[in-house]
């Protein structure tokens, strides 16, 4: 992959071709979703972002080379002090992006993905929605409604004293149901240096970090994780129950911290690395994360957005 950065003359013109955002499912695991968007492909300004490489980021691709209809990109990083050589490849087959990926020098298989297009979602929070019958989805006896995304790793949850509660090595949380648009509230509390999240139709991870006292950061809490930065940092102290009214319509979010409105019909580009279902124009379901630290979650209640 030496000289990525450089483009051959054969991608020039079939480069283009690869532009455009991209929802990309793992071929054999339902646990895990991707996203990229491609620009100026087979140029000399050929850029691009992926979800999700390392650290769960919104991560720009360091290096792309189109070449005999092959598109390869790459990345670069450090995991435990080594260097880490993370390459990709796709063809174009009927319109969808048939690709491996595979990290240099490792004897693990290539794993195969394939992409298609993002779909356009034109729905606006333009006052012409209402609310429907409200869906209590935690009961505060069990977890009727739920399901392990990885029922192959240790579940990690319990009901305790009507509170739904993760140990930090838990699977995440999937719901039965689907939605599309919608209002969500959700009662959360977690300790000191503890960190959650929850997944928006199993696509958009709004985040619920331990931060009290930190700068907004677009990985803090209140945001929409490494994408939409929340303008102040409301979060309480570590052991304080705390609240989120989240909006969600089409790809606008609202997000309500603790009463205080932290992004005001924001625009989500695309998914993030809680994703576990790539069909953006679908309804999809809530995820809450557990796998990340403890964290206890006393009321999830969500109540469907219907068009006049």
């Amino acid at each position: 992959m030496a000289g990525m950065l450089l483009v051959s003359a054969a991608g020039l013109a079939a480069g283009s071709a690869f532009n455009g955002r991209w929802d990309i499912r793992v071929t054999g695991d339902t646990s895990r979703a991707w996203w990229m968007e491609l620009q100026d492909v087979g140029t000399p300004a050929a850029r691009g972002s992926f979800v999700s490489d390392f650290w769960g980021d919104l991560n720009r691709i360091d290096e792309m080379l189109v070449g005999d209809g092959e598109l390869k990109f790459g990345f670069h990083h450090q995991e435990n002090g080594q260097e880490i050589h993370d390459i990709y490849s796709a063809r174009l087959e009927g319109g969808k992006l048939i690709g491996t990926a595979r990290t240099e020098g490792s004897p693990k298989p290539p794993v195969n993905w394939v992409g298609v297009r993002a779909p356009a979602i034109g729905e606006k929070d333009d006052g012409s929605w209402r609310a429907g019958q409200p869906v209590v989805l935690f009961n505060h006896k069990d977890m009727a409604g739920w399901r392990s995304l990885t029922p192959d790793k240790p579940f990690g949850w319990s009901v305790e004293d009507s509170l739904l509660k993760a140990t930090g090595r838990a699977s995440n949380l999937v719901s039965e149901q689907k939605f599309w648009n919608f209002e969500l509230h959700v009662e959360f509390r977690l300790p000191e240096r503890s960190n959650s999240g929850i997944g928006l139709r199993s696509r958009y991870e709004v985040q619920i970090l331990e931060d009290y006292g930190r700068l907004p950061n677009s990985h803090g809490n209140g945001a929409v994780y490494s994408r939409i930065l929340p303008s102040e940092n409301a979060s309480k102290p570590a052991g304080e129950w705390q609240t989120y009214d989240i909006r969600l319509v089409g790809r606008h979010v609202t997000v309500v911290l603790n009463g205080k409105k932290v992004i005001d019909n924001g625009l989500i580009e695309g998914l993030t690395s809680i994703a576990n279902d790539p069909d953006e124009g679908l309804p999809g379901a809530l995820t809450l994360q557990g796998d990340h630290g403890p964290v206890d979650f006393r009321e999830v209640v969500l109540t469907p957005l219907l068009n006049k």
